[in-house]
Order: C-alpha cells, then structure tokens, then sequence
C-alpha cells in the first residue's frame, strides 16, 4: 500500500486546487450536488442506525453512529464529487502556491456552497420527509434533538466548533491524497472524519441536511438555520484553509521555489 510523504501531498493538494477551480461550470454543480447528496446520506445513516439502537447500549451508540457517518466523504472522494469544506482546504493551498486567482477561489466556494446545498436538500426532502426516513417515532425525536443541538449553539460556539470540524475533515482529505491505494485513502478518510462526528463538531454541509430535514418536519425556521450557516461556514473555511492549507503550505511549499533556485 503506496503512499505519499507529507511534502509530497501538499504539492499532490495544490494540483488537486487548480482542477477545482478549471471544472466547468456544469461539473462543479453536478459534482458539487452528489457531494452535498452524500454526505446527506452519511447522515442520514447515521441517524438511522443510532435511532433504532437498544438503549443499554448506552453512549457507545454515538460511537456506532460517527462510525458510520464517513461513509459519505468515502463516496465524495472516491465515487466523484466536490465538497465545500474539502475544497476550503485545497483551492486555498492552490491560492497560496500562486497557481489560482482570488476571484477564482471565491466564485468555486459559491458554486460548491450552492450545488452542496440544493444536494442535501434533496435528501432531506425527499427521503427525510416524503419517503418519511425522519419524519416520525423515534427518527424524528433524534432528527430534532440533533438539529436542536446545533442551533442552540451561539455564534461564537458555533464557530469555533466549526473550525474543529474541518481541521479534522481537511485533514481526512489529506490523508486520502497521500494513498494511491483504495484501501489507504477509506483508512485516511474514515478516522478523522468519525472523530469530528464523535465529538460534536458543526460541518456546515451536514448541516444542510439536518436542519432543513428538522424544518420540514415543522420545527425551527429558515431563520434558525441562518444564524447556524454563517458561523459554522466561516469557522469551517479557517479550519481548513488556516489550520490546514496555510500551515502545510508554510512548513512544505512556501520555500520551495527558494530552495530550488539554490
């Protein structure tokens, strides 16, 4: 099982930031839908399965469920699609190494905030609610409890949660570009993406689904989920763009043209 060092995937995530942004735009908005779409799905598993789990089991079901969460992000890497908080990761880096524009960063986070959106949507509406997945008993009371969770959260907790969540899932992007294996990059991908779902923290195209899912049942507003998308997108793109693009790209690739002229 190949894999890459460190140095090597910073360069391996600045390729991957170019094509990002060089998709066409009919690309983008398919692949940003199936993203958006799986990670939906992901959830929604999730929400399933912690469900209908036998109460002895305790907090031991949290874990089940964030293991079973990843499978979303395995299918954005591997079957094809393109996820807002991986890209505010590697079209960052892409940014920073002078290979893009500004203007071209910005208008693929749109395009990618958007595509994710109407994707998830779909799958809160028309699984959620019309095929009636979360839409009663015991689906519903957690479907609600879970989206009530992140609302509560205030702007500044919301946040901050959010840049915990995408250091881990940039991350999760990170190691799957350092395997060329199928194997190595599920292993990369599943951990850290289980981690930031075990401890709590705001992915804000998760919460594309859960909440509109909630709204759809007849709880909260569009107002609620609002106020939850700014801070969590915000916190989101520092954790993966600060925390993980500019610091890789300082230790790896800021010198590199220095070092190669020498």
């Amino acid at each position: 099982m190949a894999y890459y060092k460190p140095q090597e995937i910073a360069e391996i995530t600045v390729e991957n930031g170019v094509k990002k942004v060089h998709n066409s735009l009919l690309t983008v908005l398919v692949l940003g839908f199936m993203a958006g779409a799986y990670i939906a799905l992901g959830f929604l598993l999730d929400i399933r399965i912690i469900s209908s789990a036998p109460a002895e089991w305790g907090s031991i079901v949290n874990l089940v469920g964030a293991a079973v969460f990843p499978l979303g992000l395995v299918l954005v890497l591997l079957a094809g699609g393109e996820l807002l908080t991986g890209n505010m990761m590697a079209v960052p880096i892409a940014w920073l190494s002078r290979r893009i524009t500004i203007a071209e960063m910005c208008k693929n986070l749109i395009l990618i905030t958007i595509s994710n959106f109407l994707g998830a949507l779909f799958v809160a509406y028309f699984f959620g609610h019309v095929a009636g997945l979360t839409s009663s008993g015991a689906y519903l009371d957690k479907l609600i409890a879970m989206a009530g969770h992140k609302i509560d959260d205030s702007f500044l907790q919301a946040f901050i949660s959010g840049i915990g969540c995408n250091w881990l899932v940039a991350l999760a992007v990170w190691l799957c570009y350092g395997s060329d294996s199928m194997g190595g990059k599920i292993v990369g991908i599943w951990f850290p993406t289980m981690a930031f779902v075990a401890i709590g923290f705001q992915h804000v195209v998760a919460n594309m689904f859960l909440i509109p899912a909630a709204i759809f049942e007849g709880y909260y507003n569009w107002g609620d989920y609002l106020a939850n998308f700014v801070p969590v997108w915000l916190g989101n793109l520092v954790g993966g763009s600060v925390f993980v693009a500019v610091a890789y790209w300082s230790a790896y690739l800021k010198n590199k043209d220095k070092k190669t002229a020498l």
